[in-house]
């Protein structure tokens, strides 16, 4: 096998292109440093951009991806707003023209951390509004809006 082939084995995504939110810190971070480290170029969002009281900002997840070898491009987006995610959306098909893959991530943990550990009687009607308007509908919005993009593109 000739040594190029080789290289392009060992970074199996080279040339797609993956939107993964909610990427500062926790579970979204490490697949978008997976999927860098596999050759796609990664776009990340979050809400996080400057060091806040849990670790992780959207400038961490890029330079970690830049360090696996992998091109991170990071996108500050506040998922509880339809147009902001819209326009991340458009910048990939502006800039790529394409979207391989999307991981739906994106969850309030800095809003929520007061909460944490606490009997759900004690947490207040709120926590649940962040739970369902920053997770669960982020997630429909988000693939909603990527999915006419995703399916331009079909691979095997």
């Amino acid at each position: 096998m000739p040594a190029d082939e080789d290289a392009r084995s060992d970074r199996p995504l080279d040339g797609h292109v993956a939107l993964v939110t909610g990427a500062s810190r926790g579970i979204g971070k490490g697949i978008a440093l997976e999927l860098g480290a596999a050759g796609a170029t990664v776009y990340v969002t979050a809400r996080t951009v400057t060091p806040g009281p849990i670790p992780g900002t959207l400038g961490e997840t890029v330079a970690e991806i830049e360090e696996l070898g992998g091109t991170g491009i990071g996108v500050a987006c506040d998922h509880r707003d339809d147009g902001a995610v819209r326009a991340v959306v458009d910048r990939i098909q502006s800039e790529q023209r394409r979207l391989d893959v999307l991981v739906n991530n994106v969850y309030s943990a800095v809003d929520l951390a007061p909460w944490l550990g606490k009997p759900f009687w004690e947490i207040p009607p709120e926590a649940w509004d962040q739970v369902i308007g920053i997770g669960v509908r982020s997630h429909y919005v988000a693939a909603a809006l990527a999915t006419p993009l995703l399916l331009e593109r079909r691979w095997a």
